[in-house]
């Protein structure tokens, strides 16, 4: 892999962790939010009728707002490990590419 292809892996590691970790602080803000000022009891009038543990209370919300919390949760953390892995990918390469194999570290002599 030539420094070019290299810089496009960092790129997309990069590209991939910061929105996934961007995604996760969202969800935990919406969490946090929802905690504040969703009821703890059902609502049927609201039809706030799914229950959801928050830091160890149950707050109830509509199915929508269960289903965007979710989508928001599960595709931030596929993001992110997808960074992840690019990110190890990047780091395995690179070494690689710092100490071609057969050769030694400067200054280590062989008895």
């Amino acid at each position: 892999m030539n420094r070019a292809q290299l810089a496009v892996v960092k790129f997309l590691a990069l590209l991939f962790l910061l929105p996934g970790l961007a995604g996760l602080i969202t969800s935990a803000i919406i969490s946090t939010h929802y905690l504040s000022t969703m009821p703890r009891l059902p609502d049927p009038v609201t039809h706030r009728l799914v229950p959801r543990g928050i830091h160890g209370i149950t707050v109830f919300q509509t199915a929508s707002e269960d289903r965007t919390l979710k989508w928001i949760e599960y595709s931030s953390v596929a993001v992110f490990v997808m960074g992840l892995m690019m990110g190890g990918v990047y780091l395995e390469k690179w070494g690689s590419m710092q100490m071609p194999a057969g050769e030694q570290e400067p200054g280590l002599v062989e008895d």
